[in-house]
């Protein structure tokens, strides 16, 4: 599936993003209080991927790190 694989590279890139933003210094500076937090966006990502996934491919355990909320 080429389209999978696509979204999946789109997916990974948006969750590295994601992790940029959070670690970068001016985003820490910027007083900030959404609804929905990063955190949220990389969960909604990750999801996204799962269902991506084809039904013999096991989930792999991971961690996500440094989550705000």
């Amino acid at each position: 599936m080429t389209e999978s694989k696509e979204l999946s590279t789109l997916i990974n890139q948006s969750l590295a993003l994601i992790d940029q933003i959070q670690k970068h210094p001016d985003f820490h500076a910027v007083e900030y209080s959404p609804d929905l937090t990063l955190g949220d966006a990389q969960q909604a990502l990750l999801e996204l991927h799962w269902q991506t996934l084809p039904q013999s491919q096991p989930i792999k355990n991971f961690s996500l790190q440094n989550l705000t909320t």
